[in-house]
């Protein structure tokens, strides 16, 4: 019986581990989007026309791949559909809604300290859930990463503090939420192939917010030329494929991957390296060098992350050995 505790017990522990390269890969090419955008930003692009086409050409790319996908296993579940849509119209569209919206009242770092709370909000959400309380080491851990996200987002001077923003703000934390329990498996409904899932949400959500541009809601302002990407001269093709490519393709389709190993808890700490990611890309495309506060919160991150992971795999491991006892 212990052989066989010990040995669930380490597979457990290389799953974690084995969901750790993804969901790093997707926060690094989650982190790269807004260097990338800041490009199109400067020559003109509006920000919902730089989600539009990183999403709407996210689809395009995938939908020949999808389609080859769909003839070997066939059409989804009318419940995997409604999952896919609502993945696209909450996870992708409106999360970018809420965030713009909540960069108009509120500063970008307080803005995405809001987003970022969704780790917490998914810690209460599981424990209301599960009626089990998380382990010790997990409220540890999320009070060193959010206290590292503070010093990374640099949030010095007076603060602007609009509860028009704040709202939204809150909303943005919400559908990232939403982003997480949506990628999981879905618990009793067959899970939905990740390449399935990105394609028809980046279809979904790219569709939404053509229409809002469409309807005067958001402005989709875009146009062509040269725009400097780390310091040269490149065509508006580049940073528009990079983004397409790595920021939503590879992003999205490892995020569900390491999501659906970690689980969305875990994976949302996980994710909070995106800031990190963010600031190394700033650092070596737009001159943007981190502060010492910025480096010490990078560290901060990291050690919440593995305090959290530790403390999640402790809680599987004893809810294991429960079981076989």
């Amino acid at each position: 019986m212990t052989t066989a505790v010990l040995t669930r017990e380490r597979i457990g522990a290389l799953g974690l581990s084995a969901g750790l390269l993804p969901a790093v890969v997707s926060a690094a090419a989650f982190g790269l989007s807004g260097s990338l955008a800041r490009s199109l930003l400067d020559l003109g692009w509006s920000p919902a026309a730089v989600v539009a086409a990183r999403v709407g050409g996210a689809f395009l790319a995938l939908l020949l791949p999808c389609l080859l996908l769909l003839r070997r296993i066939g059409l989804p579940s009318t419940r995997q559909s409604g999952r896919m849509v609502a993945y696209g119209l909450i996870a992708v569209a409106l999360a970018q809604l809420c965030y713009f919206s909540s960069v108009q009242y509120l500063s970008i770092g307080v803005a995405l300290l809001l987003e970022y709370l969704a780790p917490v909000l998914l810690i209460g959400w599981h424990w209301a859930l599960s009626r089990r309380r998380p382990a010790p080491r997990v409220f540890v851990g999320a009070g060193l990463a959010l206290a590292g996200l503070v010093l990374v987002l640099d949030l010095t001077g007076k603060l602007n503090i609009n509860p028009v923003g704040v709202a939204w703000g809150l909303g943005a934390a919400a559908c990232l939420c939403a982003y997480f329990l949506l990628s999981e498996t879905g618990g009793g409904s067959a899970p939905i192939h990740p390449l399935l899932l990105t394609t028809a949400s980046t279809g979904v959500g790219g569709l939404a917010i053509i229409l809002l541009g469409v309807t005067g809601l958001l402005p989709l302002t875009a146009r062509t030329g040269q725009t400097l990407v780390a310091g040269h001269a490149v065509s508006w093709l580049l940073p528009v494929a990079l983004l397409i490519l790595i920021t939503a393709v590879l992003a999205y389709l490892t995020g569900i991957a390491a999501i659906r190993v970690l689980g969305s808890s875990v994976a949302s700490f996980v994710a909070l390296s995106e800031v990190i990611f963010a600031v190394i890309f700033a650092a070596l495309l737009l001159s943007q060098h981190p502060s010492l506060n910025q480096l010490v919160g990078g560290a901060l991150i990291l050690i919440g992350i593995a305090v959290v992971q530790r403390g999640e795999a402790v809680r599987t491991d004893d809810r294991r050995s429960a079981q076989a006892d």
